[in-house]
């Protein structure tokens, strides 16, 4: 299972399940997906078949949009026991 956070236009911030502890969030885009670590500091952890322009973008609203990453993370591993 792969909880969505969020989604902005066609992009979809989701979590992969029990994938590792390290906060993250993966997003999905119709051209291929990116991770991105958010600690300890927001950083690009892999990508696949996307351009850099839309890497930046993403970037951008990862950053812009970290406390609510970090909310729903923490929200929902609480109540999955991670």
């Amino acid at each position: 299972m792969s909880p969505t956070i969020f989604t902005i236009g066609a992009y979809r911030f989701f979590f992969n399940r029990r994938e590792e502890s390290r906060r993250h969030v993966h997003i999905q885009t119709p051209d291929g997906i990116a991770k991105f670590w958010i600690e300890p500091t927001i950083a690009l952890a892999d990508a696949h078949r996307l351009k850099p322009k839309l890497l930046r973008q993403l970037d951008e609203l990862v950053r812009e949009h970290e406390n609510e990453i970090r909310s729903a993370w923490d929200a929902h591993f609480a109540k999955s026991s991670y």
